[in-house]
């Protein structure tokens, strides 16, 4: 299991339409780029997925959308984010249906004083014992209200059979996650800023953001940590920390989807209420990627 998680996965975004419906043509037209590439698969339905702004039946056909059209090579991770165990469990079993290689879940937030380790052990193990389709958990501060999966709840969950990784996006955890994880548990980072460092610590790979606009890059990266070619490694990851400071780190979402417009993918603009980035800014990165030579 934990060599299927192995290399660069991408978060996918969903595209709108002006008129803010899901833009369902330009998702396939993404996904008949992607499948092209030389990324492992793909994140369905997580943040960069802005997976809170979309109905459960929008839910349901981006996601089939997705698995239909990947390479078979390819394997899609399946977001199921809702606050109740009952609600988590039943979109699991959908997207279980429809064919996703994995469930992944992000610790509900809403009741935030009271989601303690033995909540959030029980929340997890809880949506993995319903499935027979292997989960995965994401610890995101940044899109749960601020927690922080513990390391006691990592050493814990990993013991269960179906409970096979997790994608932390947290920043100076991921070390601390690799060493009490149990063996098989894979561990994948959910940031360029770390990726590399994380991969050449144990990571089996990554969830990354930058790969919706540049995965041949976001690969090559990978493999240079894989071969521990750090002559190479070092140079290739201090040009993606500079991509991704005028990416990601410029303006979420709304700047991911900017960065894949400028790409040749279909990114547009975010669902309200996130806005697009302003154009002065979509300039600046323009500039900031001619001169990294990505355009």
């Amino acid at each position: 299991m934990k060599e299927k998680l192995r290399g660069v996965f991408a978060p996918i975004t969903t595209p709108f339409k002006s008129d803010g419906k899901v833009d369902y043509d330009g998702l396939k037209m993404n996904m008949e780029k992607y499948a092209s590439s030389p990324i492992h698969g793909y994140l369905a339905l997580g943040s960069n997925g802005e997976n809170k702004s979309l109905t459960n039946k929008e839910k349901e056909e981006v996601l089939k959308l997705i698995i239909d059209n990947k390479a078979p090579h390819q394997i899609v991770m399946a977001g199921c984010i809702f606050e109740s165990t009952l609600e988590t469990i039943e979109f699991a079993l959908k997207a279980q249906e429809m064919g996703a290689d994995f469930i992944t879940l992000l610790p509900p937030s809403y009741f935030k004083k009271q989601m303690t380790d033995a909540v959030l052990i029980k929340y997890f193990t809880d949506v993995a014992s319903a499935v027979s389709t292997p989960c995965l958990v994401y610890c995101a501060p940044q899109f749960s209200g601020g927690l922080t999966i513990s390391v006691d709840v990592i050493k814990e969950i990993s013991k269960h059979p179906n409970i096979v990784g997790m994608k932390d996006s947290s920043v100076g955890n991921i070390e601390n996650y690799l060493m009490a994880a149990d063996e098989d548990f894979a561990v994948m980072a959910g940031s360029a800023n770390f990726f590399f460092n994380a991969v050449l610590m144990g990571a089996s790979g990554g969830v990354i953001s930058l790969a919706n606009a540049f995965p041949d890059i976001t690969v090559e990266l990978y493999e240079c940590a894989v071969k521990v070619d750090m002559e190479k490694g070092i140079d290739l990851n201090k040009k993606i920390l500079r991509v991704n400071k005028a990416v990601s780190g410029k303006g979420g979402v709304a700047a991911v989807k900017a960065a894949m417009d400028l790409a040749g993918f279909v990114g547009g603009a975010p669902r309200l209420p996130l806005l697009p980035i302003k154009q002065e800014d979509i300039e600046t990165m323009k500039k900031t990627l001619e001169k990294e030579g990505l355009l």
